[in-house]
């Protein structure tokens, strides 16, 4: 007689979940139809050697399940960063690191990085310049900042309306903001596949949705068409923002740095 206890439920419960976030990671990914295939092979895997018993076969598609698992590894390496990413940045754990830190806060020092931010912005939204800023946190972008020009200076408001001017050689990349300080320009970011983005949004919004689904960066735009200001964080966007909301969001997320 087959038992049905509390842990089964528990054990169903849980694979079910993680089939769930696998499912969303990959379709976020478009890696979607990867992922139903190996659903199926992984079924057919069962079936042929648990149900049928069949020695031959069975063997065959054991061996390639074991060599399988390094292969996807590799295939989907950037779904599994992301799905530990997501781990890591949850609010949970963050405020236990945030707990187990000593350090304190500098908050006139975030004004001063945040307010040349703010300002350069609202400049170019009222000239419609487009511009692409990526705030670093956490997770190190420096695989981003080589593919751009070091510049490593001081946030400046005029530097980076300068940056950003549209004659300027720099101007359709990305500006990566890291430690306080504007560390390169002209970067190359990781578009988004997402299908739910509105279709008005552009390439630089794509981008900056990109960068934030793969890092915990901030990601600051200014539209070329209307000079609408948006912000990226978390896969998500906050779209039509006034100089206080934006200086709020940057106040806010900086501080949970």
């Amino acid at each position: 007689m087959i038992e049905f206890g509390i842990k089964d439920v528990v054990d169903i419960f849980l694979v079910a979940l993680i089939l769930y976030y696998a499912y969303r990671l990959m379709k976020e990914s478009r890696s979607l139809n990867v992922f139903i295939g190996i659903i199926v092979f992984v079924i057919i895997w069962l079936f042929v050697s648990q149900v049928l018993e069949m020695r031959l076969l069975g063997s065959i598609m054991d061996k390639l399940v074991s060599v399988g698992v390094i292969g996807l590894i590799v295939l989907f390496q950037e779904e599994i960063r992301k799905f530990l990413y997501s781990l890591g940045a949850h609010q949970r754990f963050k405020a236990v690191m945030r707990f187990l830190s000593s350090g304190k806060k500098d908050v006139d020092a975030d004004k001063k990085t945040i307010m040349p931010l703010v300002m350069a912005c609202m400049d170019m939204s009222r000239g419609k310049v487009g511009a692409l800023i990526v705030i670093e946190r956490a997770i190190k972008l420096d695989d981003i900042v080589d593919t751009g020009d070091l510049i490593d200076a001081n946030i400046n408001q005029r530097l980076i309306e300068n940056i950003f001017f549209k004659n300027s050689p720099l101007h359709d990349g990305a500006m990566i903001i890291s430690d306080k300080r504007i560390k390169a320009a002209g970067c190359i970011l990781p578009v988004s596949h997402n299908q739910d983005i509105p279709r008005e949004l552009g390439l630089r919004h794509r981008a900056a949705l990109g960068i934030s689904q793969s890092s915990d960066s901030i990601a600051i735009v200014v539209s070329e068409e209307t000079g609408g200001i948006s912000v990226a964080i978390k896969g998500e966007f906050q779209l039509r923002l006034s100089a206080e909301k934006l200086e709020s969001i940057l106040t806010k997320e900086m501080a949970e740095e």
